[in-house]
């Protein structure tokens, strides 16, 4: 197969946070396929363009667009045949490369990693019949933003995500519609999308993780040390960091006083970077390794209460031997049980109680550790997952 990978993000090795699953289904398939790269960039990130570029017979890039404007957001709103919220990543020159490519290449696929980046396939006249379009999700904008408004209804972010979610409803469905294929990260993402359009063709392709490199064998856990890891662009992530540090650390402390919290992720926002106490609470910014966390870590935490879509921190932590405390979103999507693979929390005395209990109780944080790590290596490494978007992949081409 020839595919044209689109992702939001550029997908290097060293990305933390979701963008790391496009890297690794470019690594694997590139071993039997031709594979091809359009992304966006920052600056900062050209210094990893080899370890991908290596996978790759051609990449292209183009910079992020300019921030939107107020006035220019009001008069978009309508005006503007696409959704505001799509907006924010349309780029007239990426718009250019993409039909520049689709015409220059015969793809068998062109594959948009992102819900943001299926408008550059949705009714591209450039885009050959003979090349199927896929559009990646790994949030449902919609369904995100009615969480959102629910989780909390009186806040500034609720009325923006209204604004956004009344035009960007029928635009995003519109889209899938538009596609051959619609891909999702967990069964429930899939139910998700089939709610509002039950004639889409929708497959599940799951997370993966590396599990000859997040491993336990170099494993030398701090005292109490709990720790988060996230990229800070996405809001699910900041929204979970304050919460947990607000609602949850402060009950932790008075059960038991020497807590280390590691926040873990680049782009922490001011608020958050404020957090930072010496002992503490450490903010890392962006790290070359987030391994080195997960060896010093007794607990993860997954505190997310917003968004969608599969939380790859879950499968890290686990491969890596450190067990999981986690609401039921933060773990969407994993086939394990509460008890066993991890522990579930969905109010902030049930976090407290069950990270103490992680903390003081050997045999408990054995058993999640042991299990945690087996189900990865049977479950989730990166080439079962890949595997099984290659045969996804083929079947529709044949079709």
């Amino acid at each position: 197969m020839k595919i044209l990978f689109i992702p939001k993000v550029f997908p290097h090795s060293r990305i933390v946070g979701g963008p790391i699953i496009i890297y690794n289904r470019i690594k694997y398939l590139s071993t039997d396929h031709e594979v091809h790269l359009l992304s966006f960039i920052r600056e900062e990130q050209k210094q990893y363009i080899d370890t991908v570029g290596k996978y790759c017979k051609r990449v292209e890039y183009v910079p992020y667009p300019a921030k939107r404007g107020v006035l220019r957001n009001i008069f978009d709103f309508f005006f503007s045949s696409r959704p505001n919220y799509m907006l924010q990543e349309y780029s007239k020159a990426m718009e250019q490369k993409v039909s520049e490519m689709v015409s220059q290449e015969n793809y068998n696929v062109v594959v948009s990693e992102f819900t943001m980046m299926a408008q550059y396939l949705y009714k591209n006249k450039y885009i050959p019949k003979t090349t199927k379009k896929v559009m990646s999700v790994h949030e449902c904008y919609t369904v995100a933003r009615l969480k959102l408004m629910k989780k909390q209804p009186f806040s500034w972010d609720a009325v923006k995500a209204f604004f956004y979610y009344v035009r960007l409803r029928p635009y995003e469905f519109r889209m899938y519609a538009d596609a051959d294929l619609t891909l999702t990260l967990t069964p429930e993402g899939r139910e998700e999308v089939l709610h509002y359009n039950k004639d889409l063709l929708v497959k599940i392709v799951p997370h993966g993780v590396d599990v000859d490199f997040f491993n336990p064998d170099n494993r030398k856990p701090e005292k109490n040390a709990i720790m988060f890891l996230g990229n800070f662009g996405h809001k699910p992530n900041v929204d979970a960091v304050i919460y947990f540090y607000h609602e949850i650390l402060p009950l932790i402390k008075k059960k038991i006083s020497e807590v280390k919290f590691y926040i873990v992720g680049q782009k922490p926002p001011k608020e958050i970077q404020r957090f930072a106490k010496k002992d503490e609470v450490i903010v890392t910014g962006f790290v070359e390794s987030v391994k080195p966390y997960f060896d010093r870590s007794l607990v993860s935490v997954i505190p997310v209460r917003l968004g969608g879509g599969f939380r790859g921190k879950s499968l890290e932590a686990m491969a890596s031997g450190v067990p999981v405390v986690s609401t039921s979103l933060g773990v969407q999507g994993v086939e394990g049980k509460d008890g066993e693979q991890f522990l579930l929390a969905e109010t902030p005395q049930e976090f407290v109680d069950k990270i103490c209990l992680l903390l003081t109780d050997e045999n408990l944080h054995k058993h999640l550790s042991d299990n945690g790590r087996k189900l990865m290596i049977k479950k989730y490494s990166w080439q079962k997952g890949v595997e099984v978007l290659e045969n996804i992949l083929k079947k529709l081409i044949t079709e």
